[in-house]
């Protein structure tokens, strides 16, 4: 498994943990934003980063049948643990604002299915996609991702998620942001708000 330091070395070498002002997908606003996608951009360095989470859920889901990423920032998560764990690995995407499952994509009833992010903040992607296992009578395994960014105040998950790194980064509702993070330009980097 990779360390700490090594893990964080290797998200600022990539570029993929950036600073500034925020609005995350949730529509919460942060100083520091994880671009996932930057990482991926390196796929050597994002192996290493895949495995040490592979391993972790090997460890701690015994049995999956199935792993369900939400697009766009869990397509290529999904692809490397898929791949490495050797389960099939789909995805749902938004169609009019909500996830659903196209390109002949389906969960099978009663298949066991795990949920892959590349970072969870308050979980709302997480939980839309548990929507759709729970509509094909299928059962939730539980959630995993590269990056925790959730905090007991925003986590709308009740289950343990299992990550790769847990990063505490702070969140503000719009009406309550500090001086210093109302000064800055906004930026909205999710893809939540992509039409």
């Amino acid at each position: 498994m990779l360390s700490l330091k090594k893990s964080l070395s290797i998200l600022k070498k990539t570029d993929a943990l950036l600073e500034g002002h925020f609005v995350l997908s949730s529509g919460l606003h942060s100083p520091k934003y994880i671009q996932c996608a930057k990482l991926l951009s390196f796929p050597n360095k994002a192996s290493l980063i895949c495995k040490s989470l592979a391993n972790k859920i090997k460890k701690n889901f015994k049995k999956i049948d199935l792993i369900l990423a939400p697009a766009m920032g869990g397509v290529v998560i999904g692809y490397e643990i898929g791949k490495l764990l050797k389960k099939e690995t789909i995805f749902c995407e938004r169609v009019n604002g909500k996830f659903k499952l196209r390109r002949g994509f389906a969960i099978k009833k009663n298949s066991k299915v795990l949920i892959i992010e590349d970072v969870i903040t308050t979980g709302k992607s997480s939980l839309e996609c548990v929507k759709l296992i729970n509509k094909s009578k299928a059962k939730l395994v539980g959630f995993a991702s590269i990056i925790d960014r959730s905090t007991k105040k925003t986590l709308k998950i009740k289950q343990k998620i299992i990550s790769h790194l847990k990063i505490d980064v702070p969140t503000y509702k719009s009406n309550q942001l500090p001086k210093e993070l109302a000064t800055i330009p906004i930026t909205k980097p999710g893809s939540r708000f992509i039409k």
